[in-house]
């Protein structure tokens, strides 16, 4: 089941009740809600000769499960696009979080993926910003 959002003009708001901030250098996501950190993740972001793109942004879109139609049809379950085709999703390449791998999206364990869905879903896109830094 596909979840599409209309894309609200400006940035996105730092009164978002979900905010999911990606540190680049670190590679780690923080999640909080309502101000409150509630988990932090390792991820992937773009590896040399890609880039992850920096920002602030809204959900656009949703998919429990997704496959790239650019890089031979690869899964990308629970994907939260962001800014066109990136989005954060989960990734079977478990043992490269924590490093860049990525084409440029942010890869999170399947079961971190699932659980950043469900929150984004119950909050809702208009109440969700993430915020990508380097």
């Amino acid at each position: 089941m596909a979840f599409v959002f209309a894309l609200e003009t400006g940035s996105a708001s730092a009164k978002a009740s979900l905010v999911a901030k990606v540190d680049i250098s670190s590679q780690v996501m923080t999640v909080t809600r309502n101000g409150t950190v509630v988990d932090r993740w390792k991820v992937s972001t773009a590896r040399s000769g890609y880039r992850t793109p920096v920002g602030r942004y809204r959900p656009t879109r949703m998919h429990r499960m997704w496959y790239s139609q650019k890089y031979n049809q690869s899964p990308m379950p629970h994907s939260i696009f962001f800014r066109g085709g990136y989005a954060i999703h989960g990734t079977q390449s478990i043992s490269r979080l924590g490093r860049p791998a990525s084409h440029g999206c942010i890869r999170l364990h399947p079961a971190n993926a699932a659980k950043l869905y469900s929150m984004v879903k119950e909050v809702g896109p208009r109440n969700t910003s993430i915020v990508i830094a380097r």
